[in-house]
């Protein structure tokens, strides 16, 4: 995709109620207005076998989004606020991103600790993390494919 319309549709997302939206190509696949990880979560148990090389743009890109964008085959991600730990997870994978503003670590609601997914997800692979968040919403996490 240029990078012109990437910049269009990621200041259109920006002026949009949207939380995450996935488009292969031109293509919009998904779009979410639900919180925090849930939109990736149901993208993920949704839209199995994944489509190749997708762009996303999300709010907030911490460690645990990172390396669930792994998971979808996710080429490139844009977002307004992305950690630095998110930043080490995306290189690695090969994955483009570019955050609007960088932290050292997304915080939790109450700003006074890092957020419980962003720590959830340090020393983990995308299949522990998956596993791990299918665990704490009690199970109802189900991986397709």
């Amino acid at each position: 995709m240029p990078e012109k319309i990437r910049s269009q549709r990621f200041g259109e997302f920006l002026k949009s109620k949207d939380t995450f939206r996935v488009y292969k190509g031109s293509r919009l696949l998904f779009a979410s207005r639900k919180d925090k990880l849930a939109p990736m979560v149901e993208y993920i148990e949704n839209h199995a076998p994944y489509k190749e090389g997708v762009t996303v743009y999300d709010r907030i890109v911490g460690n645990a989004a990172a390396l669930l964008l792994k998971t979808i085959q996710c080429r490139a991600v844009l977002s307004e606020l992305g950690s630095e730990n998110a930043i080490r997870t995306l290189k690695s994978a090969g994955i483009k991103f570019h955050f609007n503003e960088t932290v050292d670590c997304i915080m939790n609601d109450s700003g006074q600790d890092m957020c419980p997914m962003e720590r959830l997800s340090l020393g983990k692979n995308p299949e522990e993390l998956f596993r791990a968040l299918k665990e704490r919403m009690g199970g109802s996490v189900e991986r397709k494919g």
